[in-house]
């Protein structure tokens, strides 16, 4: 009887090779979550901590972020899917930021300290304690999110590398069950800590986190690619501007690949106007952030029992298909939000619908990339997917922050920016079922060159 096995590039696994891979793409994902979940509550809080205004905040923590990966993305992604060396395409770009992030989190740590140290070194100079503590924060978050930006994005270049197409969605329903655990257990135990104890939990998540995913990085390994695409005539003539003109011809002249990004883009952004204040919103009503970890842990708990099951459901039927139907019903949960979230109950039941119907969505939809995308160029073009979603994320926090402080602080504004973008995002992907359908469809896709 044949040896059942699963085949990547060159790759070749026997069913206790694929369990080894997955052993240790998980514990390094589960250290890259634990390290996701917690650290931009607690930058929220944090930097709230400092008397920081709703606009800093979101300058900060959401489209501080954007802009390193508008800038970083293109040239990662573009280094990493032209680069051959014994450790691979991808690990090396993996393993180079995992120091920085360790020391950039235990800087964020001692943040408050070395606000205080300045503020005295800078004496009759200082802008004062307060200002001086958002300067140190600033610069610890700037270069951690630099090196983070370069770690997510070549994360899942990876993922398309070693993993079987064929089993992709179940794989990354297992990232979600293993992020959402991750979710579970801060919300659980360490939010209502936040306040009091972010030094610990900065600086200890961030040791977890540099030992768990250098293991990863030493334990994967990736198979062996075509040789490195040569460099056209024209851009070895005027190399950077004729790579940047390059970079987006390539990535943004296919209307296909236009009604792919504009899909995931909305669709990532759905969740973003509840995300981006939903502690603020919490607490306008009357919520303490105990109460408000316990509905994450539980929407977390919801979401994990969904997670495998909705994997198998976008190998079977295509993330595309998982995307339309979830934003669908985002669209109409955020409009029950915002009609009717006005106590601290009711915003807690919006609140879990919100987390669970998204999180159904980001575990529909975390193959898509790699159904639709050649692999040659993959990097390239799933940057070119994060380059428009950081343009939008730079914007849209910005823009909210505004408005809702121009409302005096009424929140439940969100949920309607949230159910407007869910539906564009669901007309969006049918678009693109009918263009996909029209190159081959399930039985015989191939990607536009």
């Amino acid at each position: 009887m044949p040896v059942k096995s699963w085949r990547v590039g060159t790759l070749v696994y026997t069913t206790a090779g694929l369990t080894a891979l997955f052993f240790w793409l998980l514990c390094g994902y589960f250290t890259l979550a634990m390290k996701e979940r917690a650290v931009y509550s607690i930058a929220q809080v944090m930097i709230r901590s400092f008397e920081s205004p709703d606009w800093l905040v979101g300058l900060l923590v959401i489209s501080l972020p954007a802009v390193i990966g508008l800038i970083l993305g293109p040239v990662v992604s573009v280094m990493s899917d032209r680069h051959r060396s014994r450790w691979g395409r991808r690990i090396p770009y993996l393993l180079i930021p995992t120091p920085v992030i360790t020391l950039s989190m235990i800087g964020l740590a001692y943040t408050p300290s070395l606000g205080s140290w300045l503020h005295h070194m800078l004496n009759q100079h200082s802008p004062g304690e307060m200002a001086c503590r958002v300067i140190m924060f600033g610069i610890f978050w700037g270069i951690f999110e630099i090196a983070t930006v370069t770690v997510n994005m070549l994360m899942v270049a990876l993922i398309a590398d070693v993993v079987p197409q064929d089993i992709c969605g179940r794989f990354f329903a297992l990232f979600r069950a293993v992020g959402l655990i991750c979710g579970i257990l801060f919300n659980f135990y360490l939010m209502g800590k936040v306040q009091t104890h972010s030094f610990e939990i900065f600086g200890g998540l961030g040791l977890v986190f540099g030992l768990g995913f250098t293991l990863m990085c030493l334990k994967v390994k990736e198979g062996s690619y075509e040789d490195q695409p040569s460099m056209p005539q024209s851009l070895a003539k005027t190399k950077h501007m004729s790579s940047v003109a390059s970079y987006f011809r390539e990535c943004f002249s296919n209307p296909f690949y236009l009604w792919l990004f504009l899909a995931t883009t909305l669709g990532m952004q759905a969740g973003s106007p509840v995300n981006m204040f939903s502690i603020f919103h919490g607490r306008s009503l009357g919520m303490n952030d105990d109460f408000y970890g316990k509905c994450l842990a539980l929407s977390y708990a919801i979401s994990l029992l969904l997670a495998y099951p909705i994997g198998f459901f976008a190998d079977r039927f295509h993330p595309m298909r998982i995307g339309i139907v979830a934003m669908g019903i985002y669209a109409a949960e955020s409009l029950y939000g915002f009609f009717f979230a006005t106590s601290s109950w009711t915003f807690a039941v919006a609140f879990v619908l919100h987390t669970v119907v998204s999180g159904i969505y980001v575990t529909g939809t975390s193959s898509i990339m790699q159904r639709m995308l050649p692999s040659a160029k993959f990097a390239q073009l799933a940057s070119a997917a994060g380059l428009t979603n950081s343009f939008v994320t730079i914007l849209l926090p910005l823009a909210l922050a505004a408005f809702i402080q121009h409302m005096h602080n009424d929140y439940h504004y969100v949920f309607l920016f949230g159910s407007l973008c869910a539906a564009a995002s669901a007309a969006a992907h049918v678009v693109l079922l009918r263009k996909y359908k029209q190159r081959g469809g399930d039985q015989a896709y191939t990607p536009p060159e």
